[in-house]
């Protein structure tokens, strides 16, 4: 039986053993902290059970599949409910809107905008419901192992189809007009860490994804994906061991051949490495010869995603909202130019997750769980420093924002519990390189064959998955990483 290593249990870390073990490969995850699932972590005080990092439920089926391939049901791990409104939005003109997940009230509620921003809406579905399956069968379900793979007359026909030089913005703007409903459109490339201004006009495919596919919530928040395919992991015989930093992968010859844990090697016969791509060439694989093009100095060039300020408070009382809001700063386009010109927005746009509005398990009787991310700039070549003094004196000034909004104006009275992740805290605790949260930015140098790729040329045995690599960001996606990286170890190390 071959056995694999897994660098890190985060999302595509777990997935990529549940598959792994499913077809008969011996698998052992090393993790640096003290639970499962990377990014998707959980802080738990005084009965206020905060989930971390992603909280978004999109495209069910690629949750479920990690469990129903490995035998299993998977209602038997995850309880799932669709939403309706998906989320609220509030403007800085103190009006809201609802984002119904029911077409049928949608359509009313687009309508009242403007019958002309009504048809706009479903000319747009349409489009990108077609760009969608291009870009799914054309590009997110390869994995590049060789230039003929994207340098073909077939992937060029699929980019010309795609429309991929504007942006997600300018692509929206052709089919409706009213600005409040653009920026409801276009927000979600924040979801990966890209400017909808800059970023290519593929990613549109989010709000539709959102509204054909619906918005999910998992019983106890996303925290519990991560502790269902621990779950079904062990009943399966893998093995995750806590606690474990792996500090070097054992490469000899170009070969890898295990990794090295406080001085003490651990060999196998593959290496899967779930940690941050960028992050793992450069401190994992120690010697520059085996780094291939990632030298050090082309990773402190790349670009990357933005990051986030996160506030986690625990509420004594009630709030009226819904599972999932945005609260929209009254100039968008420059508090995202400001993300990427290492600026920290004054007036920033910002997101409200309360999943106790719909489940009680998440947060004592009578009392709410509030979850507060705001964009920030990575640490990419800049001074921002997160130190005490910027930390609270950013988080006094988002409280006051959040305050503006009608309903929440004693909402600084009410905290209970709160704790505070920086741009630096997902640097640290996550080895996320320069604190990026989505971690390499999805530009078009750095999407599809441009990406790492899970296949890592350089060193024979050596595969990478997760959020820097191809197909990129975000849960769903993340999740076809795995499907990619397992699809390469398995064509290359069939049992």
């Amino acid at each position: 039986m071959k056995k694999v290593i897994i660098i890190g249990a985060g999302v595509s870390g777990l997935a990529s053993a549940i598959r792994l073990k499913t077809l008969g490969y011996d698998v052992s995850i090393y993790e640096k902290n003290e639970l499962p699932g990377g990014r998707m972590y959980q802080i738990e005080e005084k009965g206020f059970k905060f989930d971390v990092g992603p909280t978004i439920v999109m495209m069910p089926d690629l949750y479920k599949e990690v469990f129903s391939l490995s035998g299993v049901r998977p209602e038997d791990y995850l309880e799932m409910s669709l939403l309706n409104p998906l989320y609220t939005v509030y403007f800085s003109d103190q009006t809201k809107f609802d984002v119904s997940s029911n077409l049928t009230e949608l359509i009313k509620q687009l309508e009242s905008i403007s019958e002309k921003d009504a048809e706009g809406y479903l000319k747009y579905l349409s489009d990108v419901y077609r760009r969608y399956h291009i870009a799914k069968h054309a590009f997110l379900d390869i994995s590049y192992r060789k230039p003929s793979e994207f340098f073909n007359f077939k992937s060029l026909v699929s980019l010309l189809k795609l429309k991929t030089l504007s942006s997600a913005y300018a692509s929206i703007s052709r089919f409706v007009e009213n600005d409040h409903l653009r920026r409801a459109l276009s927000f979600q490339t924040l979801y990966i860490g890209v400017s909808p201004f800059s970023g290519p006009s593929i990613y549109t495919i989010i709000p539709m994804i959102e509204l054909l596919y619906g918005i999910w919530y998992i019983k106890g928040g996303m925290y519990q994906m991560a502790k269902a395919m621990e779950k079904r992991l062990i009943e399966m015989g893998g093995h995750i061991y806590y606690n474990h930093l792996v500090d070097e992968i054992i490469i000899n010859d170009g070969i890898a051949k295990g990794v090295i844990i406080q001085g003490n090697p651990i060999f196998g016969d593959i290496i899967l490495a779930n940690a941050d791509f960028p992050w793992a060439v450069k401190n994992l694989i120690k010697q520059p010869k085996n780094k291939g093009k990632y030298q050090n100095k082309k990773i402190d060039r790349m670009s990357y995603s933005s990051s986030a300020f996160i506030l986690y408070f625990g509420m004594s009382k009630k709030y009226k909202t819904h599972v999932h809001a945005i609260r929209f700063a009254q100039d968008f386009e420059k508090n995202i130019s400001d993300l990427f010109k290492s600026t920290v927005p004054t007036d920033p746009s910002f997101y409200m997750y309360s999943p106790s509005q719909i489940d009680s398990s998440v947060a004592p009787s009578g009392k709410e769980l509030i979850y507060v991310l705001v964009p920030t700039p990575s640490l990419h070549q800049n001074n921002l420093t997160w130190d005490e003094k910027m930390t609270k004196d950013y988080r006094n000034h988002i409280i006051k924002l959040i305050e503006e909004i009608p309903g929440f104006e004693d909402f600084e009275a009410h905290i209970e519990v709160e704790k505070v992740y920086t741009p630096k805290t997902f640097q640290s605790m996550f080895n996320l390189e320069n604190g990026a949260t989505f971690g390499l930015r999805p530009s078009m140098s750095q999407s599809v064959y441009f990406r790492p790729q899970a296949t890592f040329k350089k060193v024979k045995n050596l595969y990478f998955t997760g959020s820097s690599t191809h197909p990129g960001a975000g849960v769903p996606i993340v999740l076809m990483s795995s499907k990619l990286a397992i699809a390469s170890i398995v064509k290359d190390h069939p049992l």
